[in-house]
């Protein structure tokens, strides 16, 4: 592959880092993905194919290394993949910063952000016994998050524990939430459903820590609320 053709330090890392979805695999690695599986759900739109290419050119520059676990390859940052932290910091930064915020307009795929959803459970603040929260997103078929005080699970089916809390409603509405442009009652109000005994209800939100940069207000100028995402009913 053809590179800039310069000796200067930034052309040179983007020959490696500039491609698509590349920085999104370290941001996977990042946050505690291993296998190729685990790594292609949080970017469910690269090819299998591909995947398995940047794979390789990482490993080939010495950012990650592969080695055989238990289930199979596994794939860990080295200490040059670690020192990447800072550069995806410093894009989720500029892009919450700068970047318009209009959930509604945005190509969005629900499983990234549940795996999110998944990783920054607060589990202090979860109930003692274990519950499943039943998800329903327009245009989705069902999903289950199975919260218990060791663990945070996304499946298929309903594991077995008591499907105590529902959440559903415009995916762009949960982003707009998730992502910091509402608060959750604001979220509410545009169409995000949430149903269950009160006092579960209630707690929901504290049972997560929002996405990392959620706290990241917008540069003077930039959308810092969604155009309204539903008609009210």
């Amino acid at each position: 592959m053809s590179g800039a053709g310069q000796f200067c330090a930034v052309a040179r890392s983007l020959d490696i880092l500039g491609g698509r979805w590349t920085l999104l695999i370290i941001r996977e690695l990042l946050c505690g993905s291993e296998r190729f599986n685990d790594i292609r759900r949080g970017v469910p739109r690269i090819s299998r194919t591909m995947l398995s290419e940047r794979l390789q050119m990482l490993a080939h520059v010495g950012a990650i290394a592969r080695t055989e676990g238990s289930s199979g390859p596994e794939y860990v940052l080295t200490s040059a993949g670690m020192e990447l932290l800072g550069i995806i910091e410093e894009l989720g930064l500029w892009g919450q910063r700068w970047l318009p915020r209009q959930a509604h307009a945005e190509d969005l795929d629900l499983e990234p952000l549940l795996i999110d959803m998944r990783r920054r459970v607060n589990f202090a603040a979860l109930p003692n016994e274990p519950l499943v929260v039943r998800l329903e997103f327009d245009g989705h078929r069902p999903s289950y998050l199975l919260l218990r005080q060791t663990e945070a699970s996304l499946c298929h089916h309903n594991p077995g524990y008591p499907e105590l809390i529902s959440l559903g409603g415009p995916l762009a509405v949960l982003v707009a939430w998730w992502r910091g442009d509402l608060g959750f009652r604001e979220a509410q109000r545009s169409g995000l459903r949430l149903e269950g005994p009160r006092p579960l209800v209630h707690a929901f939100p504290s049972w997560f820590d929002r996405y990392m940069f959620a706290n990241v207000e917008p540069a003077a100028g930039q959308d810092s609320v969604p155009l309204k995402l539903v008609k009210p009913a």
